[in-house]
This record gives structure tokens, C-alpha cells and sequence, in this order.
């Protein structure tokens, strides 16, 4: 048995590991997307697809594999609904900068008519092996996925982490560990833990109270899945949820998210939350939150479009802007914390807003991964979705536990 490897590994993006075996299983299929798509290196024959979690860069290429094959897509129900709505914008996306886009409406819906819907604990025959997904902790629907197969009489457990977080969220209690003789993880916080979140969520609603009580705007950039619901959620709980707006294509993903029963941990919050702030449907709304005291949760989280460019150019005085999650390299939001500059309709301008950076991160730290492979119970760790230092340097710790540990790049294959 092998692991081969066609995105994601000493990078983050595009993430691609096929189980090679009796049974070819790839595990996600992703895309990259910095000035262009990135696509996994190689389209090899398979025989299933498992789908951690909805992220672009983990299911984003998946219906690509449809212009060759047929092959059914594992994952669970809140996956694919969300998968559909990240992958449609992608396209539209790629049309509208003008990129190669190789997928279309007709390979997204052949991706949706073969996928295949599990539930967290669930077991499932994916040709020779048996499958079963635990909660990751990561976004909702997000799933950490064990494979069993027999060698020489003996069960063999594979485990693939996808994207995962150990530590509770305001709407998920974290992953489960899940013993296994092989550990697939991630590594993209390998280098460093992430700051106490009580103390960042408290740092974040007394500036947020600051703001309001100030006459401004909290304006809150937020990545559409996950993270918005989670800001949603902490402004309930704090008594805010009735000054706050949503708006973007998060509105769509809270809807899924409030009828995925079993996917989202403390679902009621969620359900307070959405019942008390408004929702905006159009630009008349967007006018009525900025006319007075509010917060205004949208996408884009990393300021590159959506409604969060509407709202910048109009604030008013003493309004302050919230960055709530990672700023990728050549974004508005990495070229504002660098040097306080954004492009909008592609000139550069000059942030006059103050703004403040809060890491609410769904990834797993340092310690979280080191805790991971202590308890996994693995003799081999193969880290992934890192920095090519990140996934080395958690293959480094994996080691000094006793063992075999490996952090391939791309092109590369282990036998395991």
C-alpha cells in the first residue's frame, strides 16, 4: 500500500493524497488560488473519492476527476451542500478575472449526482475498505476519516486528519482523536500555538463595544464558512446580536449550517443569533446599517470582494476594522496589515479606518497537533498541508515520539 501525492503536501492549497492500494482512494481534490487556479498535478484512475470538508482547497477540483471517470465522492451531507455554493462562485470567480477555468456547470453536477452522504460514527464500504468519519472540529461537516483495510489477516487503520481543530469553538467542541497505525495531519500552524481564545474573544467585544459606544462601525470581514457563524455566535452570546448586520454569501452558508443536525455542536446559538440580526438583502440595507451604530458581518474575510469593499468606502468617523482570520500572501488583507494600503476597482488607496487583527484560526496550533500524534496511537505520521518548514518541522517532533514520520512534497509517494 502507498500514499501518492498531487497537491498539498509542503504547500497549503490543493490539497490531493491517493491511498493506493487493492482500492485507489483519493483523498480530496482541491485547487489553489492566488493570481491563478492551481489544480492538482495528475488526474490518476481511482475508485472513490473521500471529501474532508467543503474548503476550496480540498474540494474545489473534485468535479474535474468527471471528465475522465465516475467514481462516488464520501463525505457528509453539509459538505457537498456547501461544496456546490464554493465551487459555483469559483466559476464565476474564474470568468469574471478571466482565468482557465476547466470546470463547468456539467462536471459540478455530475460531482453532486455521485456524491454519497455520511454521518459522523457511520460505517461505510469503499471498495476492499471500510470507512467511518469522526467530527474535525475544523468548519461544519468537516470530518476526520479512518480507513480500515485487512493485511495478512490484520485490521490496518489509515487516518486522514483534513483540516482540524482540537480545541473548542463557540460552535464546535473539537475533534475527536482517532487511533490509527498510519496518521495523515495537517501541519499548517506547525510553527506556532495560537493565543489563549478567551482572551482574544474578550480582547474582541471590548473593542467592538469600544467602537459602538463611539458612534463607528465594527466592521467585521469574515470567510463565509465557518468563521462567520462563529463571529455570530460570540456576539450573541455577549448581548450584540441585536445591532449586528450579515451580509454576503455567508447568509447562505448559516442557512445550511442551521439544518445540519449532528454537524454543528451548540446549533442553538446559532439559531439566537440568526434570529436577531438583520439580514441584508439589498443595497437600501446596506445604507440603513451604516447610518448608525452597528456591526456589520461580511465577506470577504481577506477584503479581496464581495459587500466588505462597499462598506470600506463608506465609513464613517471613528469606525475600526476587524480582520478576524488568516491574510494570504498577495491579498488585500495581507496588503493592509503590511503597509495599510488595499486596491479597490484596481487602484491603490490608503486605509484611513483604524484596524486590528484577531486570530480566531479553525486550524489546529502547535500544540494541538502535537497532542493529536501523541494520543493517535500511530508508528507512522506523514504531515501535510504545511510549509514545506512546517511540514518538516512537525515530522521533526513526530520523530523524536519514536515515529517513522515523513513530510513529502509533491510528486513524492511513501509506502506504507
Amino acid at each position: 500500500m502507498k500514499l501518492r501525492f498531487f497537491g498539498g503536501a509542503q504547500e497549503i492549497g490543493r490539497s490531493a493524497i491517493m491511498l493506493e492500494g487493492s482500492t485507489r482512494i483519493m483523498m480530496d481534490y482541491g485547487i489553489g488560488i492566488n493570481k491563478k487556479i492551481e489544480y492538482p498535478v495528475s488526474m490518476p484512475d481511482i475508485d472513490a473519492v473521500i471529501l474532508s470538508h467543503a474548503h476550496l482547497d480540498h474540494s474545489g477540483a473534485v468535479p474535474l476527476l468527471f471528465n475522465e471517470m465516475s467514481v462516488p465522492v464520501f463525505g457528509t451531507l453539509p459538505t457537498v451542500s456547501i461544496s456546490e455554493i464554493l465551487i459555483k462562485d469559483s466559476i464565476k470567480i474564474a470568468a469574471r478575472k478571466g482565468w482557465a477555468e476547466r470546470i463547468h456547470n456539467r462536471e459540478l453536477n455530475s460531482f453532486l449526482r455521485h456524491f454519497v452522504g455520511c454521518t459522523y460514527l457511520e460505517k461505510r464500504r469503499v471498495g476492499d475498505y471500510d470507512l467511518t468519519m469522526y467530527d474535525a472540529g475544523h468548519i461544519c461537516g468537516s470530518a476526520i476519516s479512518m480507513i480500515e483495510c485487512l493485511d495478512k489477516g490484520s485490521k490496518k487503520r489509515v487516518v486522514y486528519t483534513g483540516d482540524m481543530k482540537l480545541l473548542p469553538q463557540e460552535l464546535h467542541n473539537g475533534a475527536e482523536v482517532v487511533d490509527g497505525d498510519v496518521l495523515i495531519i495537517e501541519s499548517t500552524y506547525a510553527d506556532r500555538t495560537h493565543p489563549d481564545r478567551e482572551t482574544v474573544k474578550k480582547d474582541f467585544i471590548t473593542k467592538i463595544r469600544e467602537v459602538i459606544e463611539n458612534g463607528g462601525t465594527a466592521l467585521v470581514p469574515s470567510f463565509a464558512v465557518g468563521r462567520a457563524q462563529e463571529i455570530m455566535a460570540m456576539l450573541e452570546r455577549n448581548g450584540l446580536s441585536d445591532i449586528t448586520w450579515l451580509d454576503g454569501m455567508a447568509k447562505e452558508i448559516t442557512k445550511i449550517m442551521l439544518d445540519s443536525y449532528g454537524f454543528v455542536d451548540n446549533i442553538e446559538v446559532l439559531r439566537k443569533a440568526s434570529e436577531s440580526v438583520s439580514w441584508i438583502s439589498n443595497k437600501t440595507d446596506r445604507e440603513v446599517a451604516l447610518r448608525k451604530p452597528s456591526i456589520i458581518v461580511t465577506t470577504a474575510g481577506m477584503l479581496n470582494g464581495g459587500p466588505v469593499l462597499y462598506y470600506i468606502e463608506r465609513l464613517r468617523k471613528n469606525s475600526h476594522l476587524f480582520l478576524t482570520g488568516y491574510q494570504v500572501e498577495g491579498t488585500n488583507g495581507r496588503a493592509l496589515m503590511g503597509e495599510d494600503r488595499i486596491t479597490i476597482n484596481g487602484r491603490p488607496r490608503d486605509l484611513k479606518t483604524q484596524f486590528s487583527y484577531y486570530d480566531f484560526s479553525a486550524h489546529a496550533g502547535a500544540d494541538e497537533l502535537h497532542d493529536y500524534i501523541r494520543r493517535s496511537g500511530a508508528h507512522t505520521v506523514v504531515c501535510v498541508h504545511g510549509s514545506k518548514e512546517n511540514a518538516r518541522h512537525l515530522a521533526e517532533y513526530a520523530t523524536a515520539q519514536g515515529c517513522r514520520a515523513f513530510a513529502p512534497g509533491v510528486g513524492e509517494s511513501i509506502d506504507v
